[in-house]
């Protein structure tokens, strides 16, 4: 089987039976998102959900997150993983977004990558989810279903893998790839004992019967 007809019928059967993947993570608007996909690295979406109420409550927009001290967010985000180093990555967020771009989060990943806590994935996360264009977010999962599955050649980095995935799935597609196969590897492709049996992709899986 060719990567191309690999991918081919790989997006098919995504198409056909997880049409509505879209992000876990609740938000209302850009700077509720960026919070949030911030919070989220190492950490559950789960989580990162039951956090972000009180602390858009407390902080509203990225101007009054701009005015905090990082002490001042830590009792918010305690929860979460690494809870000092973000709480200083949201003052920095906030800070960078009121002084350099008028307190509207860029939609350009040059800009987004300039910003505090924003490495590409979240860079990535932020056009696909937040300004819907065109880009593949890689986290573990889609790292690690991507290579499973066949649709990377073992790649070695997210951004490998990010630059294969671009290449073969159509653009219009992107986005919604992303979710798909990070929905993939939470609940069916999982690091630990995948569950095969309850795969759709069995067919057309490079590892199946292999771990």
């Amino acid at each position: 089987m060719t990567k191309t007809e690999r991918y081919k019928h790989v997006i098919a059967w995504f198409e056909a039976n997880a049409e509505s993947a879209e992000t876990d993570l609740h938000y209302r608007n850009p700077y509720q998102l960026l919070v949030a996909v911030i919070l989220s690295a190492q950490c559950t979406d789960k989580r990162v959900n039951t956090v972000t109420p009180p602390l858009f409550e407390a902080f509203p927009t990225v101007e009054a997150m701009s005015l905090a001290q990082p002490e001042d967010i830590f009792p918010y985000i305690r929860s979460v993983s690494y809870p000092n180093n973000k709480a200083k990555n949201l003052v920095g967020m906030a800070k960078k977004v009121v002084s350099d771009f008028k307190g509207l989060i860029p939609s350009n990943i040059d800009s987004l990558l300039t910003i505090p806590g924003v490495g590409r994935k979240t860079a990535n996360v932020m056009l696909a989810v937040a300004f819907d264009t065109p880009a593949m977010p890689v986290d573990t999962h889609v790292f690690r279903v991507s290579n499973r599955i066949g649709l990377t050649d073992n790649s070695k980095t997210p951004r490998e893998t990010e630059k294969e995935l671009v290449k073969y799935i159509p653009k219009q597609l992107l986005a919604k790839a992303h979710h798909w196969l990070i929905l993939h590897g939470r609940y069916v492709c999982v690091a630990r004992k995948p569950k095969c049996g309850d795969c759709g992709m069995k067919a057309w899986c490079r590892n199946y019967g292999k771990e």
